[in-house]
């Protein structure tokens, strides 16, 4: 069968299936939730030995070490993907959940309705564990999902797909309610994002390349984050404990994902006390620093960071430093820098950090916290299917609620309109 047959077949399924869905109960809904939690388990050693064949194919491709890490299926992340599967079935369903009920001056009754989307379209690159919070929120929102995972990771996705089919087999839901595309054909993407008599969103999830070239050739509307540039600014009103484990948590906790702070502020009255504490810790973890002038001053024998520094969302070892003289400097660097993801401020002047909360652009603005927590699991919505730096519908982490819209009900008894 050709791509555009493939293709075109896996999007007919997929809107019969989102058709079915939009009436499933929340009982239903939950019942596959849970089968694919127990499936997962039951496949965990199958789970395992397709990923290695993945692992082994990325060393030989030469993939680095922050795309391995992405790539990789621990015990601990298999359980973090059941947890999170369990999790989504305990969450209220947003589905015909219906608010703003007013009675307008003509007698009607009126309100709003939340309704699923449709068909969601997402792609996505390394992180296999993806497919499953993808798989999970999109059924709990009642949207039939069209999963296009990364080559790399295509024997790990098969494997959870399969399990995902068993729970929804065992719960009597259309099987086709979500499809792991079985294709590495690259044309499949192109498809994909220019379905729109089948897809209503797609969501790319990946790289500043692939994302920029979905935003921009797809014919359907795009839930995206091009990157994420985050910064931590310490202020000179921080208490200096919390800044240095903050810090240190949002840079070397992971360094390939999407929450991790890629440039740090500090203001100039702390720095010559608190940067050089900073400065050897992170030499111990292998983090190379580069920094702006007023830095040099102090550490002597690292890099001048760059105009592209200050753009750049690394995803490695690397951390760019900066010295300020004020917080509204920093916030002026952020907004300017910055990819409007995450931010963080440590102060103990609450003036300070309510201003930096209303003044900084960003989907997430963290007080005298890690920027780690942007996180649909650490937010409470049981997983993410990404994080949105758009302003329009969805923002930030994006869970069921994100996955939704809604559509005006109008009740009445025999009204009818007089003008």
């Amino acid at each position: 069968m050709s791509i555009d047959a493939y293709m075109k077949e896996v999007g007919q399924q997929a809107r019969s299936a989102s058709r079915k869905l939009a009436s499933v109960s929340t009982e239903e809904k939950n019942q596959a939730l849970c089968a694919m939690a127990d499936a997962l388990e039951a496949a965990r050693p199958l789970l395992k030995v397709e990923n290695a064949k993945d692992i082994e194919a990325g060393h030989a491709k030469g993939l680095d070490a922050a795309l391995l890490d992405r790539l990789e299926l621990t015990d601990a992340r298999i359980d973090s993907m059941i947890e999170g599967l369990n999790q989504v079935a305990a969450l209220p369903d947003p589905i015909g959940e219906i608010t703003d009920m007013v009675y307008r001056p003509s007698g009607i009754h009126l309100g709003k309705m939340r309704v699923p989307l449709g068909v969601i379209g997402i792609i996505y690159e390394s992180r296999p564990n993806v497919t499953i919070d993808a798989a999970s929120l999109c059924l709990k929102s009642g949207n039939a999902a069209i999963l296009r995972g990364g080559s790399e990771a295509y024997y790990s996705n098969q494997a959870i797909a399969h399990a995902v089919k068993l729970g929804l087999k065992k719960a009597h839901l259309p099987e086709y309610a979500v499809q792991v595309i079985n294709t590495t054909d690259r044309d499949a993407v192109g498809k994909l994002i220019s379905m729109s008599e089948f897809v209503d969103v797609i969501v790319p999830r990946g790289g500043k390349g692939l994302i920029t070239r979905i935003s921009n050739d797809a014919r359907v509307p795009v839930i995206k984050h091009l990157d994420g540039n985050c910064h931590v600014y310490v202020d000179d009103q921080a208490d200096l404990d919390k800044a240095y484990a903050i810090a240190m948590n949002a840079k070397t906790r992971r360094y390939g994902v999407c929450n991790a702070m890629e440039s740090l502020l500090l203001h100039k009255d702390i720095a010559d006390i608190f940067l050089p504490k900073l400065a050897a810790a992170f030499g111990e973890k292998g983090v190379e620093l580069v920094g702006c002038a007023e830095t040099q001053k102090i550490l002597s024998g690292i890099g001048l960071a760059t105009e592209e520094d200050w753009y750049t969302e690394y995803l490695g070892p690397k951390l760019s430093v900066k010295i300020v003289s004020s917080m509204n400097e920093a916030i002026e660097h952020i907004n300017k820098y910055g990819s409007h993801h995450t931010d963080a401020i440590v102060s103990q002047d609450y003036s300070k950090t309510r201003l930096f909360m209303t003044a900084v652009d960003s989907s997430s603005v963290m007080i005298n916290a890690s920027t780690a927590f942007a996180d649909g699991f650490e937010y409470g919505l049981g997983a993410e299917i990404g994080i949105s730096t758009d302003k329009i519908h969805a923002r930030g982490p994006v869970g069921l609620e994100g996955l939704t819209s809604q559509k005006y009900v109008v009740m009445g008894d025999g009204h009818t309109r007089d003008n």
